[in-house]
C-alpha cells in the first residue's frame, strides 16, 4: 500500500483507533486491580462483554471476507455487505472493539480503562459517521440499509 493513499482513505482514523485501543489495553491492567479478586458478577460481566465482542468481531470479519480493509473508505471493488452480523448492525467491527474495551476494563476494574474505553466508543462513533459518508457515496442502496439496520447496538442505536 503506497503511503500517499494512507491518509486520503482515512488513515488518520486508523491511527487514532489504534492508539486508543492500545491505551485501553495497557492502561486497564496498569491502573486496575487483580482480576482474581473481582466479585463473581463483575468477572461474569467482563467475560460476557469480551465474548460478545469477539463474536461480533469474528462475525464481521467472516461476512466481509475479501472486502475487509483497515480503512473507513471502502475498497474500489467492494460491495455492500448486509448479511450475517451486518443484518444486525452496520458496524459490527466497531461494536466488537467497544465491547472488548469495556470488558477488558471491567475485568481489571479499571476506571482509567473505562474512561479510555468511553473515549474509544466516542471516537468509533465519529469514525462510523465519516465511513458512512463514503458508503453513501459509493452505494446507492446504503440509505435504505441505514434506515433498516442500527449503527452499533442491535435494535437500539
Amino acid at each position: 500500500m503506497p503511503t500517499k493513499h494512507f491518509f486520503p482513505r482515512g488513515g488518520a482514523w486508523v491511527l487514532g483507533q489504534v492508539l486508543l485501543m492500545a491505551a485501553v489495553g495497557i492502561a486497564a491492567p496498569l491502573a486496575g486491580a487483580d482480576p482474581r479478586a473481582a466479585p463473581t458478577w463483575l468477572s461474569g460481566l467482563a467475560l460476557a462483554l469480551l465474548g460478545l465482542g469477539a463474536a461480533f468481531g469474528l462475525g464481521g470479519v467472516w461476512a466481509l471476507g475479501r472486502h475487509r480493509t483497515i480503512f473507513p473508505q471502502p475498497k474500489a471493488h467492494a460491495r455492500l455487505i448486509t448479511h450475517g452480523v451486518y443484518g444486525w448492525v452496520r458496524h459490527p467491527l466497531y461494536t466488537s472493539l467497544i465491547l472488548i474495551a469495556l470488558g477488558w476494563s471491567a475485568l481489571w476494574r479499571s476506571w482509567l480503562g473505562l474512561v479510555l474505553a468511553t473515549a474509544l466508543s466516542s471516537f468509533l462513533h465519529r469514525k462510523a459517521r465519516r465511513e458512512e459518508q463514503w458508503l453513501r457515496a459509493k452505494f446507492p442502496n446504503y440509505e435504505a440499509y441505514a434506515r433498516r439496520v442500527k449503527r452499533l447496538i442491535p435494535g437500539l442505536y
